[in-house]
């Protein structure tokens, strides 16, 4: 079995890729989801948050996504302390998930994959690249975001430049066939080297 980690930037189409990929029978572990699913399942983890965050993180026992935000607003350290709790759980239920499928391939769809160094643990990586303006108008129209809030959320990730001397493969979301492209990718991930 090959792991497979898939990125892309907000509004690269990372999450088109995986449906795809999803509807054609390959599976797809989506981290973002998994861990927003822990922050509201793991009695330890809301437990070390609320000493890192305060009670206010937890409210009648619901996870507030809102004070998370606000707390780690320009504050670089309290989102490294957080990142080192949750993603050591995430890698643990990928691998818990990858080990059940029957599947040559599995994908697992994360965000910040490069950024966080994940991206070692994977037999190969695929990123999903749009230009900046693109990106920028699917996440207004998909999420009703303004333009610099959008634009503070990508200026948070690494740019396409770098993770590009990282990836694998790339699929270019700009207007191409990006069905021929995924289709590209899965003959080579298929083809024994």
């Amino acid at each position: 079995m090959l792991r497979i980690g898939l990125t892309g930037g907000i509004g690269s189409g990372k999450s088109l890729v995986a449906a795809v990929l999803e509807h054609m029978g390959y599976p797809v572990f989506y981290s973002d989801q998994e861990a927003k699913a822990l922050y509201n399942e793991d009695e330890l983890l809301q437990k070390e948050l609320s000493v890192l965050i305060g009670s206010s993180l937890y409210v009648k026992g619901i996870f507030q996504k809102e004070v998370l935000s606000q707390a780690l607003y320009n504050n670089p350290q309290l989102k490294k302390e957080i990142e080192a709790r949750v993603h050591p759980l995430v890698r643990k239920r990928f691998e818990t998930w990858a080990r059940a499928q029957k599947s040559k391939l599995v994908f697992n769809e994360a965000a910040i994959l490069f950024e966080t160094g994940a991206y070692q643990q994977f037999d190969a990586t695929v990123l999903v690249c749009a230009p900046l303006q693109l990106r920028i108008d699917r996440v207004k129209r998909r999420d009703g975001l303004e333009e610099a809030l959008i634009q503070q959320r990508i200026k948070a990730q690494w740019d396409d430049d770098k993770k590009k001397e990282l990836a694998t493969y790339i699929i270019e979301n700009d207007g191409r066939p990006i069905l021929t492209q995924i289709e590209g990718l899965l003959q080579s991930l298929n083809t024994p080297s």
